[in-house]
């Protein structure tokens, strides 16, 4: 159970950078976005295929982001030259960048186990400086060593990774492009009226936001030991989750706050997942089942809780005006007595 709950985590840090890519989208640009499932599966495809050529895991890494930017700007360019509904460009190139994936693949699977990839290199290096050991020292001195993960190098690692790319994130949207990105989410309108051109906005944002989620594809083929075509399906609905789930538990009142929620709120679902994976009853098959019914309940609890505070917040407020309008009423009996 406890390695499972670490693996969560470590899986969770790696899909924080794709649910911050669809936050992007979803949240900031008000863009319901489905080139995501085409994108992730794109940044691992071209990765897993320069690693397999023997070209630099960092570079093939960088190159895999790289697509996925591609990838989101000719959705942008869909939606703002083409004039095409949103939804429906998201979906056109999400179905052409599967045939795409299987061009760059050449096969549905690439396995990369005998494969030198950057975490691989970054695992050699962290083994030869002996960190776990370190790490793990005061763990054991308090006899928590059978709570340990078998290595702390990839929550390290990608932590400071995902760390990295929130802040960067987090300073872009706070600069005057970042501003304008959220300005014309918020009202596209109101930015044209100062002559600024939304159609360029939205097309960089879907492809930052893109580059993102083909980042962490990138990554997660290189955790897994391989990349798939059918790595995708369905990670829309992982990364909406995600941001829900964060906003839902740790709140949205600013933009640090907020991708901070996500991240977290990745790594809550990824922890949920597994927990639910160790039940006797559930099977490996009811994988997307539990997923429905995690998003489910990541839409409709915070509506019931916000719901029931209100009606609280109302009732004591009617309590209290019924109280106040009670002592009134005594107070003028009690002064007409007295006349």
């Amino acid at each position: 159970m406890v390695s499972a709950l670490f693996g969560a985590m470590e899986s969770g840090l790696i899909y924080a950078v794709m649910a911050l890519g669809v936050y992007l989208t979803f949240r900031i640009l008000d863009f319901p976005d489905l080139t995501v499932d085409g994108s992730f599966v794109t940044g691992g495809a071209v990765t897993s295929v320069m690693i397999v050529s023997g070209i630099s895991p960092v570079l093939a890494t960088i190159a895999g982001g790289a697509a996925g930017f591609l990838a989101g700007c000719v959705t942008g360019l869909l939606h703002t030259k083409g004039k095409i509904n949103s939804l429906l460009a998201g979906i056109l190139m999400m179905i052409a960048l599967y045939s795409i994936n299987l061009r760059i693949m050449g096969r549905p699977n690439i396995p990369l186990l005998n494969e030198t990839t950057a975490l691989n290199q970054g695992r050699s290096l962290w083994d030869a400086m002996q960190l776990d050991s370190i790490l793990s020292s005061p763990f054991k001195a308090m006899g928590l060593s059978s709570f340990l993960p078998t290595s702390f190098f990839i929550l390290v690692s990608i932590g400071i990774v995902v760390i990295i790319v929130k802040k960067a994130l987090d300073w872009f949207l706070h600069t005057d492009n970042g501003l304008a990105l959220r300005a014309t989410g918020d009202n596209a309108k109101m930015v044209k009226s100062f002559s600024a051109n939304t159609s360029n906005y939205v097309i960089f944002g879907l492809g930052l936001s893109n580059a993102l989620v083909a980042f962490s594809g990138s990554l997660i083929v290189q955790y897994n030991g391989f990349a798939d075509v059918g790595l995708g399906i369905g990670m829309i609905i992982v990364g909406l989750a995600s941001v829900i789930i964060g906003e839902g538990i740790f709140g949205k009142k600013s933009i640090a706050r907020t991708t901070l929620a996500v991240v977290l709120g990745a790594i809550v679902y990824r922890v949920i997942l597994a927990v639910a994976m160790q039940l006797e009853f559930v099977k490996a098959s009811d994988l997307k089942l539990i997923t429905a019914i995690i998003v489910t309940g990541a839409l409709v609890l915070p509506n019931m809780w916000s719901s029931w505070r209100e009606r609280s917040e109302r009732m004591k407020k009617q309590k209290a005006m019924q109280q106040s309008l009670d002592e009134e009423r005594r107070n003028e009996v009690a002064t007409a007595q007295t006349d």
